[in-house]
Formats: C-alpha cells, structure tokens, sequence
C-alpha cells in the first residue's frame, strides 16, 4: 500500500517546512543559528530476505548549523561579536546558558546582563585592577569614583618626571640678589607642573633656574634650582640653599648623579602633609638654544567618575574614568563544546548542556579553538534567506508528489472496488 509511504512523506514534508519557516522568521535575529531537518529512509524487518519495499521516511533529527554569521557595527560598545568559535556564558537566575547574541547593556544593580536579563560571566579585577582568573562570576561594572593619587605614590621612583634644557648661552649671575618667585630680575628661567596632594587636589609647582652666583664661586655651568607649591613656602631659600643642578662641557647632566631631586613641601587641603616626592631632572641638558621642556610626567592624578567603558578582543572590560585614568574591570570567558550540536536549545537564543554536547571548555577569548572578540558590532542570523526559499520550493514540489501518490493509491483501489 503506498498510503503509508505517502503519509510519511507528508509528515517530513511538513516538518521540513516548518524547520525552514522558522528559519526565515528568525532571519533578522541577532546570534541565531539556522536550522536543517535530516531524514532517513525505513524499511521493515525481514527475515526472508530478498528485495525490500521501503515503508517510507522518518525524521531522524533538527541540526543547527553553527557557521559564522556576518558581523555588523554598532554604536553600543557592550554589543560584542564573536569571529570564530565559542559561546558567551550567562547566568540565568543561577542556571549557566550559552548564547551567540552579543546584545548586553548594564542593568540597574550595574550588572552587565543580555536583553533577557540573564547576566554576563566572567573573570573579576581584584582591589589593584588586575584581572584574576578563578570561577567566572556575574560582571559587575562599580561606578564608584576612582580614588585619587598622590603624586610619589607609585615607590621609591614615584614623582615628577622632567626633561627640559637650558640654554648655556644665558648671562651668569655675579653677586645675585636675594630670590624672590615674584621679581623675574632674580632667577633666569622658570617652569611649572601640576601635582596631586593624598586627597587629589591639585597644587602648582614651579621651578625656577638661575644661572651661577658669583658669592658662591659656581662655575658658568653650574644652575640653581629653587621650586615652591602653590606660590607658598620656596624650597631653596632655607638654610640648606638652593639645589645645585651641574653640567658636564658636552652639556650632559652630572649633579645630581641620579637626577633626582627630593622634594617634601608642605599643604594646608587636608591632605597629608608634607607631600613628599621626587623630581627627576635625569633627562635634562644645557645646549646654545633656548629653554625649552621636552617632556613632563608625573604620576598623581585627583579623583575620577566612570566616563565609558571599552571591551578589547581579548575579553577585558575597561572602564574609563573623567581624570584620564583607565581600570581593568573584568574579563570575559566564553566556553566551547565538543559537539554543539548536542546542545539543547531554550529559545531566547538561549542553548543548555546536555550529555551529548560534552561539557564546556571555558576560557577566554583567543585562547584555544576560541574565537575572538569585536566591540561595539553584533554576530547577525546566518540564515541564507535565498537558500531557504528554494529549499521551500523543493519541500512544496515533494509535499505535492507524496499527495500524488496517496491519490494515486486511491484510485487503484476505487478501481479494485469496481470490479464485478
């Protein structure tokens, strides 16, 4: 009877239809993966033997197509795309997911969660921003302010960094009179940098270089260094003097030997006091031109609030803060299986381990077989819209060829009925 081989048909047929509808309905959402219904023939048990009549075709499974899907920009830093393998892993209400939909935004507790509220994993940065690998955990984004940094306070090497010249070609002071930061007729040339007290507020401290002093028989190469915060008490014109800064004939630095000039003066924010530091002048020279500073730096800064964050490819989260300052927040992971297609979907773009998919091989992004990440760019649907629709045409042409054949059936046995 060609009913039941008809019937079968039928049943696939439909089934397959229904795989590639849903297939084109999901072809505009972010991170699917399309679908393939596989078949397979049926034959009864024989045990004479000899040619079979097949009884018609089953539906053996629904296999996802896990194949990379295009990868679109966006305006949304915390939309992130995976190039290449690997599923980011969320926590769904303590419930471990896998997901291919990148679309995450901070939620109202500062968590970093998809847009079902399920949150995103991964490696946390301790207390000095350094992340840690362990058990990955909910990403949490802290918007408190970033304390802020005194200046020398990164160790014994900690200060102000600073090189500049001075020109050999300025007239030496004889008998210099008294330094004063207000007369200009009493130093030769001056600068300033902005330092940080323990509370981050900000102080100007000004050098200022005269060259020679007759009553104190320097040579022509010999400089000295005064410095004063905020216009206040001066370094230099204390008991102890003045800093000599020497140079050699070829206009190298020689005294200080180091470089480094200790400084310790004294605020009135609050803050401790002194403030206590280095200046380091080792990248200093005196040539015939005229004064110049080549290059600053210093390691204070004041207090910060969360300004945005960045994701590199590799998985770290950073966040950035109003003073300039950069934290690494966390890092994410993302996990691989042996068999993804063993894995069982839950909608939502959702996926869940089972026995068949293994269990996952978590890492982060780069290491392994696992992909890498794309900020601010989605992973679209790798639905193939041209080929569903002819493949719905085929599934149409072989729906009409198994209702043929149940027809077909039909009439034979009306005519067998017919018979008198």
């Amino acid at each position: 009877m060609g009913f039941q081989q008809g019937l079968s048909g039928l049943n696939a047929s439909s089934k397959a239809l229904d795989t590639l509808g849903n297939n084109i309905a999901n072809s505009g959402t972010v991170g699917f993966k399309s679908s393939s219904t596989q078949f397979s023939d049926v034959f009864a048990a024989s045990l004479g033997g000899g040619s079979q009549v097949g009884i018609g075709i089953s539906v053996t499974s629904i296999a996802q197509q896990f194949g990379q899907g295009n990868v679109t920009a966006t305006s949304n830093p915390l939309d992130l795309a995976i190039n290449g393998q690997g599923f980011f892993r969320l926590n769904d209400n303590g419930t471990n997911t896998w997901t291919r939909n990148g679309q995450f935004n901070v939620d109202k507790s500062g968590y970093i969660v998809s847009n079902t509220g399920s949150r995103l994993t991964g490696y946390l940065a301790n207390t000095a921003s350094v992340i840690v690998p362990s058990t990955p955990a909910d990403i949490f984004v802290n918007t408190a302010d970033l304390q802020p940094q005194a200046t020398g306070n990164t160790g014994a090497t900690g200060g102000v960094r600073m090189g500049f010249n001075l020109d050999s070609r300025a007239t030496t002071f004889g008998v210099a009179p008294p330094f004063s930061f207000t007369d200009p007729t009493t130093y030769t040339t001056s600068t300033s940098v902005s330092v940080y007290d323990t509370l981050g507020n900000p102080h100007l401290m000004s050098l200022f270089f005269r060259k020679g002093d007759g009553t104190a028989g320097l040579p022509a190469n010999t400089w000295q260094l005064y410095t004063s915060i905020d216009g206040g008490v001066t370094i230099g014109t204390d008991a102890a003097g003045p800093t000599p800064v020497i140079f050699s004939g070829t206009g190298a630095l020689t005294t200080p030997a180091s470089g480094i000039v200790a400084q310790s003066l004294a605020v009135t924010t609050g803050a401790t006091s002194p403030l206590i530091y280095n200046l380091d002048l080792s990248g200093s020279t005196q040539f015939g031109n005229i004064f110049g500073v080549n290059s600053i730096s210093q390691d204070g800064y004041t207090s910060g609030r969360l300004a945005g964050l960045s994701v590199s490819s590799d998985g770290t989260i950073q966040g950035r803060y109003s003073n300039g300052q950069t934290r690494d927040l966390a890092q994410v992971v993302l996990g691989n299986f042996s068999n993804p297609n063993g894995l069982s979907s839950l909608g939502n773009n959702q996926w869940a381990e089972t026995a068949d998919s293994g269990q996952p091989l978590v890492g982060v992004p780069g290491s392994g077989s696992l992909g890498v990440l794309q900020s601010a760019a989605i992973e679209e649907s790798n639905v193939d819209l041209t080929a569903e629709l002819v493949a719905m045409i085929t599934q149409q042409r072989a729906y009409q060829a198994n209702a043929q054949t149940i027809k077909t059936q039909d009439q034979i046995l009306q005519t067998l009925v017919n018979l008198r």
